[in-house]
């Protein structure tokens, strides 16, 4: 069954992770993803090491790539400009990550495009926007998270510097899925208008996405929360993560108890046979009595235990563990691409048998074979 994006066409320019993971989530989505990559390095993606694939880069641009067709372009030539205005004619869609600025030293910024195409539809995503005081600024996640607000509430306690989040979130999410939010909304308008339009996506913008409920309570006239110093913050014993003592092969995993609300903490406290701590489920000192309680059994060991109890306490799974996971399993998350396994996109509105299983494409794979269908 094709999927809803079926008979769209997609330009793909932007590098590295942000562009690439939104036009992924459309590929999945039913879309013809063409990689636009320049003829020198293409996208700076492949070069990252370990070097282990077919495509010319690694796993993460194997990931983040599969399922598209990739075209050498050179915008710097004679011809550039012209052909990715031809390419255009043909496109309902082209996403681009350049500085702005730089797509229109060669007449195909968004604006222009736009008007020479009326129902293309171009998301632009950059650090802080294609407008304001900071639009030519380079960034990377770690700045656009620290401006947005999200990173001043990651850690333990404002005398400690905040701790970076594991993941790249303004890349990610505060720039893909919003990219992606916003080109599936500009579809649905430009059916309905005929109309396609410019979208500005920044990753800083979008990671201060996060913050709306502190930013709600800041403008109710609530006093700023201290770093570490609310219920979700991870300083309460009911919502904490805790290490467990090591496995055989002297490994200590960690353990999630995300026991809020009364009745959950009270099962806990009943599987752990803790009676007396069913009222200090905010007592910051319990906090070592929980601490030591987890260190006496592996996570494993504490897995068993708690997942009949239906008190919100889950393991901390390491990456390498999620594909075999019995949940992540049974809900079919991970595609098969020539005998390896990579996440699938979500909204999971195509089943996962039926997404794309090409792997990602080597430079310039698919240059003839695009241009002469498009063309």
């Amino acid at each position: 069954m094709p999927g809803p994006l079926s008979g769209v066409r997609v330009l793909d320019l932007p590098r590295l992770l942000p562009g690439p993971y939104a036009t992924l989530v459309l590929a999945d989505l039913g879309a013809d993803v063409v990689k636009v990559e320049d003829p020198e390095g293409g996208d700076y993606l492949r070069h990252l090491p370990p070097l282990a694939d077919e495509s010319g880069g690694g796993g993460m641009f194997a990931a983040l790539n599969r399922g598209k067709r990739s075209l050498v372009l050179d915008l710097k030539s004679p011809e550039g400009p012209a052909l990715l205005q031809r390419l255009c004619a043909r496109a309902d869609v082209l996403v681009e990550g350049f500085r702005p600025g730089v797509l229109e030293k060669f007449g195909c910024g968004p604006e222009a495009l736009l008007a020479a195409h009326p129902k293309l539809i171009v998301c632009s995503i950059t650090g802080f926007g294609r407008t304001g005081p900071w639009k030519g600024r380079a960034g990377h996640d770690i700045g656009y998270i620290a401006l947005a607000g999200a990173l001043a509430r990651c850690g333990d306690s404002p005398g400690e510097p905040p701790r970076l989040p594991g993941v790249q979130l303004a890349d990610l999410m505060g720039g893909a899925q919003t990219a992606v939010m916003a080109i599936l909304a500009a579809l649905v308008e430009r059916a309905r208008t005929g109309q396609g339009r410019v979208i500005d996506v920044s990753m800083a913008e979008g990671a201060m996405g996060f913050l709306l409920p502190h930013l709600g309570a800041l403008a109710s006239g609530q006093a700023p929360q201290a770093r570490g110093d609310d219920v979700l913050s991870g300083s309460h014993p009911c919502y904490r993560v805790y290490l467990c003592a090591p496995d055989a092969s002297g490994v200590r995993g960690a353990m999630t108890v995300g026991a809020l609300e009364p009745k959950f903490w009270q099962r806990f406290c009943l599987a752990v046979e803790k009676p007396a701590w069913t009222d200090r489920a905010f007592d910051l000192t319990l906090v070592p009595e929980v601490e030591a309680l987890f260190a006496t059994l592996p996570r494993d060991a504490w897995t068993e235990l708690l997942s009949g109890a239906d008190c919100c306490c889950e393991p901390v799974l390491e990456p390498r563990e999620l594909a075999s996971h019995p949940l992540h399993a049974g809900r079919e998350l991970f595609v098969d691409v020539e005998g390896r396994k990579f996440l699938r996109t979500q909204p999971a509105l195509v089943p996962t048998g039926e997404l794309p299983r090409t792997r990602a494409p080597s430079q310039g794979e698919h240059t003839d074979e695009i241009l002469r269908e498009w063309l």
